[in-house]
């Protein structure tokens, strides 16, 4: 029984090597037709098998055969496979026939037409009846595109069943799973057509019917997590419906309800195959990621096929900015991005329309703008605009050009107005660890109290501009500030590392041409560098008027030649600055040190002219006559300033015969405020006269406060001389005062005090109070036909008047006088030779001596006393007595009209006869040659009654 078993196991073992290794030895070439005809019926089109044959019966009885071809060569849809396998049915093997179970393709490589031939492609092919089939590592190419790995199982029950087709393959390093289901024609010829794709990023079916002659018609579904991964768009999540058609030229989807990212939008998709593929896509959305969009078709790449997007959107987002109806199309060709039709309303309903294109990472635009409030769009791009007056920018419109690269953005064009200002020019953005930013700009008028209302301070502007570098070209036909108007401005200036550097600065300002440079040091501290100003015209009328104050009206100096240079530099707590001035013939010199931050420092100053009256003429229109003299005008001061005052610490004046020297203060405030200390060694003042009508200009003492301590060796008033004059000056709340005057006068003492007032509406207001002792009058007073020309004595003065000139003060002229004089002398008169002659014993001749010493001669006398009042500029004598030689007095009475220049006084004078009546003497009429009328009637009856 044991031998029987193992005998039976060995036979099993031998059968079962037998049917291992046997197939293997066994020529299979008389089945290779069989096989091929066997494929051929299976897949329904004609198989060639060109390897060679094998069978296996373990552990399935399988047939392998190698260089398969399936179709006839050159037939639509033929192709190669590196192996067919077909699994046979091991009990008809066993009876000698051939019964395939499953039929397999192994390595199959597919090349379907692209794009795709006649529609009858998308039909189930005739020769498809009953299938059931697997691709296993199959390749197919449909045009460019490369489908790897192609598993598949192809089932169909029959020539009226259904071609199932499931499977997957690797494209593009992706793995997609599909499903397809293929119906057959009906009477119609119009079959069902229903695929599924299975992608990472996209899950999509489409679903519909064929039909003969006109393609596919049908639904398409779609999503994904992201859609970036598939066209140029934003990532995010998508999701797509709507309807879908197919031909042999077109493949469409449209009336596609779209959510990309959350927002809703409407669109569709066309791809052309003819004449030559293309992808067009047409969008419209509520709202858009525009940032997403842009940065997706710049970094689209080389596409296989050219792409068209037409975006249109209400509102979109770039770089936080909301845009409102936004439209455009982009064209994406061979990595070319061609943008067209772009428009857009930025923020203050600024119309913006681009077209450009690019060529490489090089993007070109041109713009064209267009609004009523560009102020308000230039805000939201992020531009500093809210320091600006806000009526700048307002309406405009303009064109320009951008190029935008890698490593710089360029606008080589710009052409804007606003309003009445028209600009153009371009400019240049650098990109780097430090970017540098280049500007040229061409303006037809700049007003700069528009533009920097708060001023230009380098500080902020450094630090406002931060790590940018920038160079700035500025030309402007006018540049205004204020009164100022600048022709024909350029500016060349740069802030790079820290530095501001002014290149040149230049422009005819009052017909004065300026030139300015210099460089300003913005980092660790502020410091000036090689500043240069310079200016030339042939006058400085129109310059001078733009400084404050009346001054320089009716001045000839400022249409003299000017030439100015200023240089300097240093820190701007100590800098250092040196300058010269010429105009005309006049010539200033000054150089010093400022603290800019403290608006402080230092200067000495040096100013010269030729000749002292010339200058005074032409700085002021005064005409000195004589009373300053001839000689040249020198100043040389040392001056000190601050916020609120400026010094004079020392001071020396030379003009002509004016010396004089000290030290001053002008502390500014509401009122301004002059202080210090001025000693002359010679004064000159000027004295108009007092028949003149020029105003004196007291009003305008109301205009600043003052308190001044001045001495003058040597004051000149007209003819009048003093010597060791002094006084204080006070000036305040429109009123000037003169206290503690005292000076040496014809060798007495003048001591007074002088006031004046200015009250709104009103004239001036004067008042002289004061004594003149110990005087000693060696000369005529008035040089006139009656006048005093000797004395010695005191004069006390209190006198008041008003108005505008010397004329109206001379007018109004009211007050007190009094006089105590001796030793001295009247011409004009004889007194004492009248009175002698009164006593002769001969009357008639006594009267002819009387008359004619009335007329002419001097009188000496011993004192001469009385008062006299003024009012309304009329003199008048009250209690005026003279002792002459000889014993002999007189009584002065009557009056002087000052301001007419006329008089009427009479002269009585005591005879020598205690009895007698006094001998009379009237003068009347002008002044300069009075009218004389001897009064001896009275005596000459006394004589004759005397017999």
């Amino acid at each position: 029984m044991k031998r029987l078993l193992a005998a039976l196991a060995l036979l099993v073992l031998v059968v079962i090597g037998g049917l291992w290794f046997g197939p293997r030895f066994v020529d299979w070439e008389p089945w290779r037709a069989r096989l091929a005809e066997l494929a051929s019926d299976q897949l329904g089109r004609p198989v060639t098998l060109e390897g060679p044959v094998e069978l296996a019966l373990l552990p399935q009885p399988v047939v392998r055969a190698g260089g398969v071809a399936v179709g006839e060569a050159g037939e639509e849809y033929s192709f190669t496979a590196r192996l067919l396998r077909v699994r046979l049915d091991l009990p008809a093997l066993l009876r000698g026939t051939l019964s395939p179970r499953e039929i397999a393709l192994v390595g199959a490589e597919l090349t379907l037409p692209w794009p795709p031939g006649p529609m009858l492609a998308l039909r189930p092919p005739a020769w498809i009846t009953q299938l059931d089939a697997n691709l296993e590592d199959g390749l197919v190419r449909v045009g460019d595109a490369v489908l790897e790995g192609v598993t598949a199982r192809l089932t169909s029950g029959g020539a009226a069943q259904t071609l199932e087709m499931a499977g997957a393959f690797t494209w593009n390093g992706r793995a997609t799973r599909f499903t397809a289901s293929l119906g057959r024609p009906g009477w119609d010829g119009v079959s069902t057509f229903e695929v599924a794709l299975v992608l990472p990023e996209i899950l999509g079916n489409a679903r519909g019917v064929l039909i003969p002659g006109t393609g596919f018609e049908g639904t398409v579904e779609a999503s994904g997590p992201d859609l970036s991964a598939l066209l140029p768009s934003p990532a995010g999540a998508f999701r797509a419906a709507g309807r879908l058609s197919a031909s042999a030229e077109l493949i469409a989807a449209d009336e596609l309800a779209i959510e990309i990212a959350g927002n809703p939008a409407r669109g569709a998709i066309a791809l052309r195959l003819a004449p030559a593929p293309r992808l067009d896509i047409a969008l419209v959305a509520g709202r858009l990621d525009l940032d997403g969009w842009v940065g997706a078709l710049r970094g689209a790449g080389t596409r296989p096929w050219p792409i068209s997007i037409d975006l249109s959107a209400e509102a979109g987002m770039f770089r936080g900015i909301t845009l409102r109806r936004l439209r455009g199309a982009a064209f994406l060709e061979e990595g070319r991005l061609t943008l067209s039709d772009i428009s857009l309303l930025l923020p203050g309903e600024t119309q913006l329309d681009l077209a450009g294109a690019t060529a490489g990472q090089r993007l070109e635009l041109s713009a064209r703008f267009a609004g009523p409030d560009i102020r308000t769009s230039l805000a939201a791009l992020g531009l500093p605009v809210e320091e600006l007056d806000p009526t700048l920018l307002r309406r405009g419109e303009g064109r320009m050009r951008l190029v935008l690269e890698e490593a710089q953005a360029a606008m080589p064009e710009l052409v804007a107005s606003f309003g009445d200002i028209q600009i153009s020019g371009a400019g240049v953005l650098r990109h780097g660890p430090r970017p540098a930013l280049g500007l040229g700009l061409s303006i037809d008028t700049l007003d700069l109290a528009r533009w920097l209302p708060q001023g230009f301070d380098p500080t902020r502007a450094g630090r406002a501009l931060g790590t940018v570098d920038l160079n700035l070209r500025l030309a402007a036909e006018r540049v205004v500030l204020r009164d100022a108007v600048m022709q024909r401005a350029a500016l060349d200036a740069a802030l790079e590392g820290g530095r501001l550097t002014l290149r040149r600065l230049s422009g005819r300002l009052a017909e004065v041409d300026l030139t300015a440079s210099g460089v300003l040091a913005l980092a660790p501290q502020l410091r000036l560098q090689d500043l240069n100003i310079e200016a030339t015209g042939p006058n400085a009328r129109g310059l001078a008027a733009l400084l404050p104050g009346g001054w320089p009206a009716g001045a000839a100096l400022v249409d003299l030649p000017l030439a100015l240079r200023l240089s300097g530099g240093g820190a701007m707590e100590a800098l250092a600055l040196r300058g010269n001035l010429d105009l005309g013939e006049l010539r200033l010199e000054a150089n010093g040190t400022l603290n800019a931050p403290q608006r402080s420092g230092n200067l000495v100053l040096t100013l010269r002219h030729p000749g002292a009256p010339r200058l005074l003429s032409e700085a002021f229109g005064l005409s000195v006559g004589e009373w300053m003299g001839e000689g040249s005008f020198s100043l040389i001061a040392n001056l000190a300033a601050g916020p609120r005052e400026i010094r004079a610490e020392s001071f020396e004046l030379v003009a002509a015969a004016l010396r004089a020297r000290g030290a001053v203060a002008l502390a500014a405030g509401a009122r301004p405020r002059l202080t210090g200390r001025i000693t002359a060694e010679t004064l000159p003042l000027p004295f108009p006269g007092w028949r003149a009508t020029s105003p004196l200009g007291l009003p305008a003492l109301a205009a600043l406060d003052a308190e001044l301590a001045v001495e003058a060796g040597r004051l000149m008033i007209g003819a009048a001389v003093a010597e060791a004059a002094a006084a204080t000056l006070f000036l305040g709340e429109g009123q000037l005062r003169l206290e503690g005057l005292r000076a040496r006068l014809a060798g007495g003492q003048v001591e007074a005090t002088l006031t004046a007032e200015t009250e709104p509406g009103l004239p001036p207001r004067m008042a002289l109070r004061g004594r003149l002792a110990d005087v000693t009058l060696g000369a005529p007073l008035f040089g006139v036909p009656v006048d005093l020309t000797a004395a010695r004595g005191n004069l006390g003065f209190d006198l008041t008047a008003g108005g505008h000139s010397p004329a109206a003060l001379l007018a109004s002229l009211s007050g007190r006088l009094e006089v105590d004089l001796r030793d001295g002398v009247l011409t004009g008169f004889d007194l004492a030779a009248a009175a002698a002659a009164s006593a002769a014993s001969d009357a008639l001749a006594a009267e002819a001596v009387i008359r004619e010493a009335l007329l002419a001669g001097a009188t000496a006398f011993d004192q001469l006393q009385g008062t006299a009042t003024l009012a309304a500029g009329r003199l008048r004598l009250e209690a005026v007595r003279l002792a002459a030689e000889g014993a002999a007095s007189a009584t002065l009475e009557g009056g002087i009209d000052l301001p007419r220049a006329t008089l009427d006084l009479r002269v009585l004078a005591r005879p020598a006869m205690p009895d007698a009546p006094d001998l009379g003497l009237r003068l009347n009429g002008p002044v300069e040659e009075p009218r004389r009328l001897p009064e001896t009637s009275a005596w000459a009856r006394w004589r004759a009654e005397r017999g």
